[in-house]
């Protein structure tokens, strides 16, 4: 690993350790020839699957594109970075575990969805009225109305 500091070649690992969900690893070194000391993270370069358009264009997966999508319906709720990023950990996964080459942008709206219901039901509305594209309230109160029987059959069944 170069030193980003001064370009040697030269650095040595000082300390590893597993990060969050054990998929990536904290390296702290040490430049060996002016001491710097700086952090790396290392992660599994897995390939993502191209994502296929409604209108049959074909584009590489940008997870920034995805995790801003993310963000803008998570804007002033009460999860923590940690716990974003945990989602969109769990979203790229869920998009690995197929193992295909391309899936439709359609498919990947539902897994955003199906994640974002399960941690934040305002964020999961909000991204779905963007997804869905609602064109009226009626459409928000039909969305909202299916959230409501769904809490009620969990709380149902706990009992």
């Amino acid at each position: 690993m170069f030193c980003p500091f001064c370009q040697a070649q030269d650095t040595k690992v000082i300390d590893s350790r597993l990060v969050g969900d054990g998929s990536q690893i904290r390296r702290r070194r040490e430049c060996e020839v002016c001491h710097a000391r700086f952090t790396t993270f290392e992660t599994a370069d897995l390939a993502l699957p191209r994502i296929v358009k409604s209108d049959g264009e074909r584009q590489p997966f940008n997870g920034v594109k995805l995790k801003g999508g993310m963000l803008r319906a998570l804007e002033k709720r009460p999860l923590s970075a940690e716990e974003v990023d945990g989602v969109f950990g769990s979203i790229l996964t869920e998009i690995r575990q197929l193992g295909e080459r391309e899936i439709a942008s359609r498919q990947l709206g539902e897994i955003v969805m199906r994640n974002l219901k399960r941690v934040d039901q305002v964020a999961y509305v909000r991204f779905a009225s963007v997804y869905r594209d609602f064109q009226d309230i009626q459409e928000f109160a039909e969305e909202i109305s299916s959230l409501s029987k769904e809490k009620s059959k969990r709380n149902k069944k706990k009992k």
